[in-house]
């Protein structure tokens, strides 16, 4: 049943729309990450694979631009009659925008200092997946672009092998 007497979606609809989204976020993050931000949208991202300099970068304007839709749908669901689907779809893409920042900017990037340590073979499969996707110094060359789910290591590490176009960042010795 699809919708109650009253009308209303069933919360199961509403759930495996909102599940599909975040699953679909997953998707379009990739392609984005992959052919927009290390294609023409470079000039925003190159800062997020220099070091930081102070709290924010450029490329955390994508977060502002892919916050958009979310509310957008929010707020046609909710006040202006869109429907249903559009609130569940907000909130799986501003789901999804929550679990990013959770696994990339605070525990890959630490932007908010933590003891937390990789110990599940996932997370551990993540982060070393999006530590290789930054041992290129340039936008070509880069393996990894999704960020939920990632090729295993050694997959990865062979990509970068087999790669001539970018350039691998030089190992800085540890203290």
């Amino acid at each position: 049943m699809l919708r109650d007497d009253n009308g209303v979606m069933h919360w199961s609809v509403g759930l495996s729309i909102f599940i599909a989204t975040i699953i679909g976020m997953e998707v379009f993050a990739y392609a984005t990450h992959r052919w927009v931000m290390h294609g023409p949208g470079w000039f925003l991202h190159a800062s997020h694979h220099r070091p930081r300099t102070g709290p924010f970068e450029a490329n955390d304007l994508y977060a502002v631009i892919f916050a958009l839709p979310s509310i957008l749908l929010l707020l046609g669901g909710v006040h202006l009659g869109w429907g249903e689907w559009a609130i569940w779809t907000g909130a799986g893409i501003a789901a999804y925008g929550a679990i990013y920042f959770g696994f990339h900017d605070i525990i890959v990037h630490q932007r908010l200092r933590h003891r937390y340590v990789a110990r599940s073979r996932y997370m551990k499969r993540i982060v070393q997946a999006h530590k290789l996707h930054h041992a290129t110094e340039t936008r070509e060359g880069s393996v990894s672009f999704g960020f939920l789910w990632a090729p295993r290591a050694d997959v990865l590490k062979a990509q970068l092998a087999r790669s001539s176009e970018g350039r691998l960042r030089a190992s800085r010795p540890r203290p």
